[in-house]
């Protein structure tokens, strides 16, 4: 039985701290294509307040959420349990982004574990509907591991891949705007060394 929230309470945060992945969806205001994509690394997800939510946005083959992030601000977050507790938590809201050469940066990353070498940015989402769903047909999953592969590439990343990694991402696949020419590189990361996971 599906149940809406007024707010992310404390059990809700502890349920969304468990989760080893979460999902984001986004999709341009008209035409063009749904992203949906899955999210990674534990520390990168926190819960700011009752009503917002932030994530690292990482470096990677596409910037979609980000373009249409930019066209609509239309965003979903969802968290799905693979444990014994079944259960699927959405976050419907408004996000924006935050760039590391932003002034509001240094305080949104404190909220954060490890730095992660690849950061693009920080996804700030205001948070309007929170709702669950059973989830009894989703699958039972043992987590092994986090996988360390996007962390060791982009550890491992000159300023000429960076430079190519924005040109890259300055449009979605249907052509909408998303990095800017001068967005930053990923701030460097003490040493250049990989979080040990």
């Amino acid at each position: 039985m599906s149940k809406e929230f007024s707010s992310l309470d404390e059990p809700l945060r502890e349920f969304i701290a468990e989760q080893a992945m979460f999902f984001v969806a986004t999709a341009p205001s008209e035409g063009g294509r749904i992203n949906l994509s899955p999210k990674g690394y534990q520390d990168t997800f926190a819960v700011l307040d009752e009503h917002t939510v932030a994530y690292l946005d990482l470096f990677g083959s596409g910037a979609e959420t980000i373009a249409h992030l930019r066209d609509n601000g239309r965003i979903t977050i969802m968290f799905c349990s693979f444990t014994r507790n079944s259960r699927i938590l959405r976050l419907f809201g408004t996000g924006r982004v935050v760039r590391p050469d932003d002034a509001e940066f240094p305080d949104l990353a404190a909220h954060f574990g490890d730095q992660h070498p690849g950061t693009r940015a920080a996804i700030v989402v205001d948070v309007q509907r929170i709702a669950d769903a059973c989830g009894y047909a989703v699958p039972y999953y043992d987590l092994v591991d986090e996988r360390p592969v996007l962390d060791k590439a982009h550890a491992k990343a000159t300023d000429e891949k960076w430079a190519s990694s924005v040109e890259r991402n300055r449009h979605s696949i249907d052509g909408l705007p998303a990095l800017d020419r001068d967005h930053p590189p990923p701030p460097k990361t003490e040493g250049a060394e990989v979080p040990k996971r």
